[in-house]
């Protein structure tokens, strides 16, 4: 068995990904897309294919972005590379890739598997956040565990991958996030959804119906409206926003690649845009990935509203899950970031953890340097 990785196609690309077997394993981020490269201005973009001798076994989407005023490279693969991180040779795959990027002149790279490592049900976060002597999700026992999580990371250790910083206020950090939120919706009924909700949200979708609250679909046309709202959320929230030809390359580019992978969600009550949403979708899995409400007219529910028609529609595309991204491992009462987690907890789904984002310093010295000269560009 020789394990190898090589540049391949867009289409051999495409191929590896519209072939993952659903509920499986091995997941594909919409970060791991060909097209994504597109969106990432100032990096370079390759496609790069795993194999096992002949037979693809992975893919990824390998972002450089290159040192200034040198021909050496950072490599990021973005909640990637797409492979079954279970498997038993993962060593292997590992070391083929580290010699592929050095045949690029990376002299550091990150990766960020996605293997679910552990579960926390809701009923268990629910009662994480209840408890004062909890103040982090990994302090409690999961629901599930992956006994192949601890072969994975005593893997990428002995390659000379570095684990992700820990955040002292276990808050966000750089990169994609490690703990994510996931609602099954396979096979489940809009009673038996509803059922899996808490009684605020329940309350609040049919609130929203009784206002009148109205949710539209649409495209590229659809980020017009969109983006106030969301330059809006964002002043509001303390983030800096994302500019409207962000969205416009990003929902040009996926939807090119694959129609109807990007949507534009919006809900208007009595003519007012009170909410707005972005929703993508690879094979069984499908993205809330940007959300964005106005503070008038809170009391309809808009928020509640697209929310439960993404879930609907998510469903009704054949996804097992609906993804409603990242949360902090930081349950304490008084965390500023808990009313998301609630928010989110209310719709009935699970925290998973990922391994998070690994870092490689090939190039010790140009590694750090890169990192203080990224820090200062904030």
């Amino acid at each position: 068995m020789t394990i190898s990785v090589r540049a391949i196609s867009t289409a051999e690309h495409l191929g590896l990904l519209a072939d993952l077997p659903a509920g499986g394993s091995c997941h594909a981020s919409f970060l791991q897309t060909p097209a994504w490269a597109q969106v990432k201005a100032g990096w370079r973009g390759e496609s790069i294919g795993i194999f096992d001798n002949a037979d693809m076994i992975g893919a990824g989407l390998v972002l450089y972005r290159q040192v200034p005023k040198l021909k050496r490279y950072f490599a990021y693969l973005p909640e990637g590379p797409v492979v079954d991180w279970e498997r038993p040779d993962i060593d292997q795959i590992l070391a083929a890739l580290r010699a592929h990027l050095v045949s690029a002149r990376a002299f550091g790279a990150r990766i960020g598997p996605m293997l679910v490592m552990r579960r926390w049900n809701a009923d268990t976060i629910k009662q994480a956040v209840a408890d004062p002597a909890v103040t982090r999700l990994s302090d409690v026992p999961p629901d599930e565990a992956n006994p192949h999580a601890a072969a994975l990371t005593d893997a990428l250790r002995a390659a000379g991958w570095r684990p992700p910083a820990v955040a002292e206020d276990a808050g966000f950090v750089t990169g994609q996030p490690r703990f994510n939120f996931w609602l099954p919706v396979a096979g489940r009924s809009d009673d038996e959804l509803l059922a899996g909700m808490n009684q605020l949200w329940r309350r609040n979708i049919k609130r929203a119906a009784k206002e009148g609250v109205e949710v539209t679909v649409g495209g590229r046309e659809a980020l017009a409206a969109f983006h106030p709202i969301y330059v809006e959320t964002a002043h509001r929230d303390g983030f800096t926003p994302r500019p409207l030809d962000y969205f416009q390359t990003m929902i040009d580019v996926l939807n090119a690649e694959r129609p109807d992978r990007m949507r534009v969600y919006l809900a208007h009550h009595d003519g007012d845009l009170v909410a707005g949403t972005t929703f993508v979708r690879v094979n069984d899995h499908a993205w809330y990935s940007y959300g964005a409400s106005t503070a008038a007219k809170r009391d309809v529910r808009g928020s509640n509203a697209i929310q439960w028609q993404m879930i609907k529609d998510a469903r009704d595309a054949g996804c097992s899950v609906y993804d409603l991204r990242g949360v902090t491992e930081n349950v304490e009462a008084d965390s500023h970031e808990i009313g998301l987690i609630q928010f989110k907890v209310g719709t009935g789904g699970a925290i998973v953890e990922y391994p998070g984002e690994w870092s490689l310093p090939i190039n010790r010295l140009l590694y750090k340097g890169f990192d203080a000269y990224l820090a200062r560009r904030g």
